[in-house]
């Protein structure tokens, strides 16, 4: 972390810079993959329905052979069931998701993605990794190539910085999952071609996704507005002034919100919740708008991360919400 807070606070000293040492790519036609988890996985899958030639790329044969099963059994169920609502005869679904199919090429190696227009990242959200995977990656992949990252919550600037390529560097946040959300934000850093910011709107438009324009700032547009708010609800119940449930109805039902605030942080991971606003508080020591509840540590450090372990602030089965966690909170949202 140390690192990460020097490398931070290094970048927002930086005076801008444009590095224009070769023209950008004026069309995109093939798009590299790197990382294939529930993010890389979504975002090649629906760049190759989208027309796209996609180059998938993963670290080792293991990871890459799930993230070629996921591709397949998400294309397996989308035109199942368009099939089975009749939007499309069973050859038309067959043969789509053949096509779609046929788009995709995978690899272990990092010179596949060398004639690659566009390549997004999806790797391990940690600056370490980060930096020399785009040092790598900068003289791996023809001059003119656009990259991009799908951090959520990392400086697009640095690591634009360390590709060699700081003109030809967007941020690309899809949500999750990438098949169904509608959003995508597009961050741009004050290096960043306007004309490849541009392209990547279009691009973004492309596989059929709402693209919104975004400075290089901590969160983007979506997380610097909801994660803040998700740490006030933990707030609440570590002060004793509202009950989990209640927190959560009352963001339900007074505001309109799909879900509430801690359910929506169990869902995403505790760890995960944590980790981000963390890292604000260490790089961001003066925006009073990031702390770190003392009840969120200590329900990660005791192994309580949501959903993907069981128990956070409610207990759950697998995807399936049960009862708030506190015995004492007999509330729950709908």
């Amino acid at each position: 972390r140390g690192t990460s807070m020097a490398i931070n606070r290094a970048m927002l000293m930086r005076q801008p810079h444009r590095l224009f040492s070769a023209p950008a790519v004026t069309e995109i036609k093939k798009v590299g993959m790197v990382g294939l988890g529930l993010m890389g996985h979504g975002i090649a899958q629906i760049s190759a329905q989208s027309g796209y030639e996609v180059v998938a790329v993963e670290t080792n044969q293991a990871a890459l052979d799930l993230g070629q099963k996921r591709i397949e059994g998400s294309l397996e169920k989308i035109y199942s069931k368009l099939a089975a609502k009749g939007k499309l005869t069973e050859d038309e679904a067959a043969a789509q998701k053949s096509d779609a199919l046929s788009k995709v090429v995978y690899s272990t190696e990092m010179e596949a993605l060398a004639d690659c227009d566009l390549v997004i990242e999806a790797i391990i959200e940690d600056v370490g990794i980060k930096l020399p995977f785009y040092e790598n990656l900068g003289k791996t992949v023809k001059p003119g190539a656009i990259f991009a990252s799908n951090t959520s919550s990392l400086s697009i600037g640095i690591m634009a910085e360390a590709s060699g390529r700081a003109d030809r560097f967007v941020g690309l946040h899809f949500f999750n999952p990438v098949q169904l959300m509608k959003l995508t934000e597009v961050i741009r850093t004050d290096d960043t071609d306007p004309k490849v910011f541009e392209l990547c709107h279009e691009w973004t438009k492309s596989v059929g996704k709402v693209g919104v324009s975004c400075a290089d700032t901590p969160g983007f547009i979506v997380n610097r507005l909801l994660v803040p708010s998700l740490a006030q609800a933990i707030l609440f119940v570590e002060r004793g002034d509202a009950t989990v449930g209640d927190v959560d109805l009352s963001m339900q039902f007074g505001a309109g919100h799909p879900m509430g605030p801690l359910h929506l942080a169990d869902y995403v991971g505790l760890d995960t919740t944590l980790s981000i606003l963390q890292g604000w508080v260490d790089n961001f020591p003066d925006e009073p708008a990031f702390i770190v509840p003392e009840s969120l540590k200590a329900m990660v450090a005791a192994g309580h991360l949501g959903r993907k372990s069981g128990q956070g602030f409610y207990h759950w089965e697998g995807d399936k919400r049960l009862g708030p966690a506190s015995e004492s909170d007999d509330k729950v949202a709908a």
